[in-house]
């Protein structure tokens, strides 16, 4: 162990490695200067099944291996790349971000963040006040950012028919009859004091 609490061995490498292929709440693809992709994690893959990427992440990430063969990068791209577009069939912000490795072998790994109107809300004051249990608060999440039973299902490992059983008791528990009333309680009623409208 490390004077930090870090353990030096090789043991936390494939608990690292397995976090970030398959829990981390944030897309990763890392490109080659093929502009192939390597690798991608879940999220990246349930992302690239829903939507495309915007076409300026291929243009840009061309621009930055060109950069590097020239040896020009920093002068290129001196700063932090990032992107925040609005995509077609989403009702959320995406953020787009691009991390550079020069050497040994050029990489740009892209970072895809959702900015989503559940990350405006306090989850914590609604699983509270409605005594929503963490599982009902993690479907509910989902519900507000508009994910679909069988998208929840496939992000949350779980069957359809489970998030429907969640669902009924959200909806008991809030006193909502449906996802609408639901959106209407939580998000859009005045004085709610979750986040968006207090």
């Amino acid at each position: 162990m490390s004077s930090h609490g870090v353990s030096k061995g090789n043991q936390v490498l494939p608990l690292m490695t397995e976090f970030i292929i398959n829990k981390c709440p944030v897309g990763l693809i890392i490109f080659n200067n093929e502009m192939d992709i390597m690798e991608l994690n879940r999220k990246a893959s349930l992302f690239l099944g829903r939507h495309e990427l915007p076409s300026e992440i291929r243009a840009i990430t061309e621009r930055i291996f060109d950069a590097i063969k020239s040896e020009r990068r920093s002068e290129v791209f001196p700063g932090e790349i990032y992107i925040t577009k609005k995509l077609d069939g989403s009702t959320s912000d995406w953020i787009f971000r691009l991390y550079i490795q020069e050497k040994p072998n050029p990489l740009v790994y892209l970072l895809i963040f959702e900015e989503t109107v559940s990350n405006k809300l306090n989850i914590s004051g609604i699983r509270q006040q409605f005594g929503l249990t963490r599982r009902e608060s993690d479907i509910l999440r989902r519900v507000i950012d508009g994910s679909r039973n069988a998208e929840i299902a496939v992000e949350l490992e779980i069957s359809e028919q489970t998030v429907k059983d969640h669902l009924s008791n959200i909806y008991l528990k809030t006193g909502a009859e449906n996802r609408m009333a639901l959106l209407r309680t939580l998000v859009y009623a005045p004085n709610n004091n979750f986040g968006l409208s207090s």
